[in-house]
């Protein structure tokens, strides 16, 4: 008899399985690979005293995760709104935050971006330009301070199974403490002298907000690879390639140095931003070596 449940925390093989009685099991997948990520639903078969074996993952309403060629990381299930976090300090990247995002529209996933840290007001308007670009293509942005007032966030989460990404140092773990009194999450110092923060998360890990919300907490990100999109769907995420998409002279553009580029013409006149550009160009490059 198998037992239904909800992956709760990953680390490694291990998995931490929700029963719907709010009792817990440390669990393993079956066979050699595993291919559990947070947020899964799954069936298990009890082995022993608070243990058991996973037999089988449910159909997934999205899938976040990341790829290079030669590996595929899981970051959660069953998620639907990606929650990027930025922060004033220390610099975050653009690539990055832009990568997340051709993700979440990859799954149909609802982008969220919280600026953090804006009780540092000689900071703020910096990183407010940085975002700038996002705030024009309708990006949702919240601006914060975790430090002071980190459950601003929580109208924004409801109804929602959210999970948090974003580079070291952004200020995650200090969030989720004051979104989750009690999660304990660690906090180190930043460091200035490499301009990033220190890995304070190993394992993704869920909580419940309420009845109805649910908060999944992932390790810090340094890179994003997407290597798993095709080509059409890397486009599609661009919105503001949108007007622009079947207007090139050939159908297989590339948009490099094709005559009558309709993206590139666009980016000429500055319907497209520059770094949005070179982002999607290295996507691409990523892409086609497969």
């Amino acid at each position: 008899m198998t037992i239904d449940g909800v992956v709760i925390a990953a680390h490694g093989r291990q998995y931490l399985v929700e029963m719907s009685d709010g009792s817990t099991r440390l669990c393993f997948p079956r066979g050699k690979k595993s291919e559990l990520a947070c947020g899964d639903r799954v069936e298990i078969q009890a082995t022993g005293t608070g243990q058991g074996v996973v037999e089988k993952i449910a159909e997934r309403r999205s899938l976040l995760y990341r790829s290079n060629e030669f590996r595929q990381k899981l970051i959660a299930a069953n998620v639907t709104q990606i929650v990027i976090v930025v922060a004033t300090e220390p610099s975050f990247s653009d690539e990055l935050v832009t990568r997340c995002l051709v993700a979440a529209d990859s799954q149909e996933i609802r982008p969220l971006i919280v600026l953090n840290k804006c009780d540092l007001a000689e900071r703020l308007p910096a990183a407010r330009a940085a975002l700038g670009i996002y705030r024009q293509l309708g990006y949702p942005i919240v601006e914060l301070s975790a430090k002071e007032c980190g459950k601003a966030l929580l109208p924004h989460l409801h109804g929602h199974t959210s999970v948090l990404v974003g580079q070291s140092g952004m200020g995650k773990s200090t969030l989720l403490n004051a979104l989750v009194p009690g999660a304990n999450a660690a906090t180190r110092e930043i460091s200035e002298a490499l301009d990033s923060g220190k890995h304070t998360t190993t394992h993704a890990r869920l909580y419940h907000l309420d009845e109805t919300s649910d908060l999944i907490d992932s390790p810090g990100l340094q890179e994003f690879g997407l290597h798993h999109l095709d080509l059409g769907v890397l486009e599609a995420a661009f919105p503001e390639f949108q007007p622009q998409l079947g207007r090139c002279r050939f159908r297989d553009c590339r948009h490099d140095r094709e005559p009558d580029c309709a993206l590139r013409a666009a980016l000429e006149r500055g319907d497209i931003e520059p770094r949005r550009f070179a982002c999607y160009r290295a996507l691409r490059a990523e892409i086609a070596r497969t």
